[in-house]
């Protein structure tokens, strides 16, 4: 039986397929996602008020760009292997079993990158707040949740095409 055809109550995280696109970023940042899958477990089971992701992390890759969510909380718990958490205050080396926390409307912006030569595997989790506002201190883009959807422009409104 296909993992489609079972009933959605319970599944092993890694069955469910990957997204199919790995970012929603628009170029150039999209391929600054290289080396990273994430598998929408929220999305595969029809959460709508929060998400969750299993993403993968090959050496040399990021979660994301450094950024800071303006409604969106955001959690990490770290499954596999020793990512580093980039910060406003600097760098953490993560273990498996620590987790870190993000609180939304802080502007405290972070990511998380594998400057190791094994894969990290992590559960993210946030929240689906319209209206939400993204900021990246470290790159001409910021982002906006309407409708949905992410909406992406530079950082003097520009919209990226």
């Amino acid at each position: 039986m296909h993992l489609m055809d079972k009933p959605k109550h319970a599944v092993h995280a890694e069955d469910v397929p990957p997204r199919t696109t790995p970012s929603n970023y628009p170029e150039p940042f999209a391929s600054r996602m290289a080396g990273r899958i994430k598998r929408p477990l929220g999305d595969f089971f029809g959460l709508r008020n929060f998400g969750v992701n299993l993403t993968r992390l090959a050496s040399g890759s990021v979660s994301a760009l450094r950024h800071a969510h303006s409604r969106q909380d955001e959690f990490i718990y770290v499954l596999q292997g020793c990512p580093t958490l980039l910060t406003d205050d600097g760098a953490v080396e993560l273990q498996p079993g620590m987790c870190a926390g993000m609180p939304a409307g802080t502007g405290r912006a972070y990511s998380l990158v594998n400057r190791t030569d094994q894969d990290v595997l992590y559960l993210e989790i946030g929240d689906r707040t319209p209206g939400d506002e993204v900021t990246y201190p470290d790159d001409d883009i910021q982002a906006r949740l309407e409708d949905g959807r992410w909406h992406f422009a530079h950082k003097d409104g520009t919209p990226y095409a």
